[in-house]
């Protein structure tokens, strides 16, 4: 396992959020899955998680080997990424 450097964590966080972003918007405009509003968040989140996870198997880590500063980094930058989302579709 590579041990990533902060640069690399927020490349990493920056390009998830574009991509939660533009699956955000396509979902909630199409409205494809059911459970309305909370169905569709929950799957964003979800889809979240795994790309995190796939990015960084692709710089040969894991969320399981970063350092705690670093994963208290990841889950407010989700936070702060899904309380957007929140804002602006929930309406």
């Amino acid at each position: 396992m590579t041990v990533l450097t902060i640069k690399t964590l927020d490349e990493i966080l920056a390009y998830l959020e574009k991509s939660i972003n533009n699956l955000a918007k396509e979902t909630f405009e199409n409205l494809e899955l059911e459970g309305g509003f909370q169905g569709t968040y929950d799957f964003l989140q979800i889809q979240f998680d795994i790309r995190l996870e796939n990015l960084l198997t692709a710089k040969s880590s894991s969320i399981h080997h970063l350092e705690s500063g670093m994963k208290n980094k990841v889950i407010q930058r989700k936070q702060e990424i899904f309380d957007k989302i929140s804002n602006q579709y929930k309406n």
